[in-house]
């Protein structure tokens, strides 16, 4: 964070915004040229050009960086600043600044990056002197046209005379953003290609535009070109800052080839360990994950909540819909008490829920988990599979919002999960454990109408089901500390065989509650 003195930054960012666009680089490669009647830059002239390289050919490797910048490791990297008073988009007085990421460590790959002013795009020229290297010793001068590893956009977000980072696109088609109080942790993708498979590919973006927000602007908008050995796309980017900051994305696809398979709208998160993945103990901190939970509103209405794994094997849920409304990965454990990491913030990192516009047709949300060995590796990938067949000379349009939130229980008008634990089973009329095939998994509901219903808890009724082996044993007890119920469900499997489970709460025939569902395997 920085103090942001209004004037004195506008003055500062005009005289480096002037400074830049004197330069040989900037004033000889605008997108288009002054008093052209058609030089008004905007989405279809990224369509254009997303159209224009899926018919190129495909060049995988980037440039070589130079040694020093290829051997950066990452805090020697982190320590490469870009110096404050450089900032762009402050001419017009506005509450947005842009800074750059340099070139080094994991990101060899160069993107352009054009701020557009008055219709006109123009590429913000790369120099030494934009960036503080810190510790970093940097010898030989680095070369002219380098370009930038990506950007980050400034706000006054938590407090109105505070700059703060909003959001940022680095690396392959990542880009993360924040609302108010929070802290980084899962990061969006502008689209996944065999996500969890051994072929996964990574398109990139390799080329951003962004317009220049006016003096009262509460938004900013951003272009996206798109590239990959399979896809190429354009997309637009509209970011609202906010108690709730909220990304509009809409994106036309041109694939390159045909059968393979896309991911749309991609959320990728950490999960390490919580209450109901224990594999992991020996840390003082009880739970570490970005994310929780992956939510889903199917298109019948239904409210879909799987608490997500750190699994010994790479595992793939699918979730079959059409018509999706809405999916995202849920951050719900708010409760300090529960990570005990004064550093990391885990319980103020957002989650990000993901509503569709239009019909995105048929096909499924699909879950990818991901075995890691500590809390450094994002694991989880979670994204929209269609079933219609890719196909080449076809494009693929799709829009959709993002929101950044720490609090989305207003989204289900049900009770929802908020615990999921797991332990051994015990055997019917005895604390003896039953067979090694059984477990029990125990789910604390709340909000809704579940408080009203606590006062007679014989009126609520829990409902699970199997999708093999058999369940021999549910209960249901009001958990007060909650305002809510918990239910237990035993399960008995045959040795290395996997099951499906589901489970709601109702009132007749009254569903009161999302449903929670949870893959399990038997030991062998």
């Amino acid at each position: 964070m920085v103090s942001l003195d209004r004037r004195a930054i506008v003055a500062g960012l005009a005289a480096a915004l002037a400074e830049a666009a004197a330069s040989p680089l900037m004033a000889q490669t605008p997108t288009q040229v002054p008093g052209d009647p058609q030089a008004h830059f905007g989405f279809e002239d990224v369509l254009k050009r997303a159209r224009e390289i899926g018919t190129a050919p495909f060049e995988a490797n980037p440039p070589p960086l130079p040694d020093a910048l290829a051997k950066l490791d990452f805090d020697s990297w982190r320590d490469i600043r870009f110096r404050r008073d450089k900032a762009l988009l402050g001419t017009e007085g506005g509450p947005f600044r842009m800074e750059m990421f340099h070139l080094g460590h994991i990101y060899p790959r160069p993107v352009t990056v054009n701020v557009v002013r008055d219709g006109i795009a123009t590429p913000v020229p790369y120099a030494a002197t934009l960036f503080d290297y810190g510790r970093n010793k940097i010898e030989k001068p680095l070369p002219l046209n380098l370009g930038f590893a990506g950007f980050r956009l400034l706000y006054p977000l938590n407090r109105p005379e505070v700059l703060d980072e909003v959001a940022a696109f680095l690396g392959a088609s990542y880009f993360r953003f924040l609302g108010r109080k929070q802290r980084y942790g899962l990061s969006a993708r502008g689209l996944a290609v065999g996500a969890g498979s051994p072929g996964e590919e990574f398109p990139f973006f390799r080329e951003f535009w962004v317009e220049t927000p006016g003096p009262l602007a509460e938004r900013v908008t951003i272009y996206g070109l798109l590239d990959g050995a399979s896809v190429t796309g354009a997309y637009r980017f509209d970011l609202y800052p906010g108690l709730e900051t909220v990304m509009e994305v809409s994106a036309t696809l041109f694939p390159r080839r045909a059968g393979f398979k896309l991911g749309l709208a991609p959320l990728t998160s950490m999960f390490f360990t919580s209450q109901n993945d224990r594999r992991f103990s020996d840390d003082f901190r009880p739970e570490l994950h970005d994310s929780d939970g992956l939510l889903l509103h199917s298109g019948t209405g239904e409210w879909i909540w799987r608490p997500l794994r750190n699994p010994m094997e790479p595992e793939v849920s699918a979730f079959l819909d059409k018509k999706l409304q809405g999916f995202g990965l849920l951050q719900r454990d708010r409760v300090f008490e529960d990570y005990q990491d004064l550093d990391l913030g885990y319980e103020l990192r957002p989650s990000y829920w993901i509503e569709s516009k239009g019909d995105w047709g048929e096909g499924r949300v699909e879950l990818v988990e991901l075995p890691t060995g500590d809390e450094t590796n994002d694991n989880i990938v979670a994204s929209w599979v269609p079933d219609a067949a890719v196909e080449v000379g076809k494009p693929i349009s799709l829009a959709y919002t993002i929101t950044a939130s720490l609090s989305l229980g207003r989204l289900s008008p049900g009770g929802r999960v908020i615990k999921t634990y797991q332990t051994q089973a015990r055997a019917l009329g005895s604390n003896e454990v039953a067979s090694p095939g059984s477990r029990r998994f125990i789910i604390d509901f709340t909000g809704g109408d579940l408080a009203y219903f606590a006062t007679d808890p014989s009126l609520v009724q829990v409902v699970p089901t199997s999708t093999n082996g058999r369940i021999t044993r549910s209960f249901l007890v009001p958990n007060p500390h909650i305002n809510g119920f918990r239910a237990a469900i035993d399960v008995e499997l045959p040795a290395g065989q996997s099951t499906d489970l589901r489970a709601f709460l109702k009132s007749g025939n009254r569903a009161l509650t999302e449903t929670w569902t949870f893959p399990w395997k038997a030991p062998a």
